[in-house]
């Protein structure tokens, strides 16, 4: 299911100007940002392990089972 609010916690990279930060296909973890969103922009946690903000439009916002969520930020 995809969604595209700031209650989502997670989004799939669909576009990536820079390979090094980026990775289509791959799940990344989502901050609120409320002022980024403002902007057309959000906040996410990116290759490097740092958040840096990146145009809403490389991503899908997704809604995953709570146990995946859970998962995903033990790693």
């Amino acid at each position: 299911m995809v969604k595209d609010n700031e209650a989502s916690r997670f989004a799939v990279c669909i576009h990536a100007d820079d390979g090094a930060l980026l990775t289509p296909r791959r799940i990344y973890s989502v901050l609120p940002d409320a002022n980024a969103a403002r902007s057309n922009y959000i906040r996410v946690i990116d290759d490097e392990g740092e958040d840096y903000l990146y145009p809403a439009d490389y991503f899908l916002f997704i809604e995953l089972p709570m146990e995946v969520e859970r998962a995903l930020l033990q790693v």
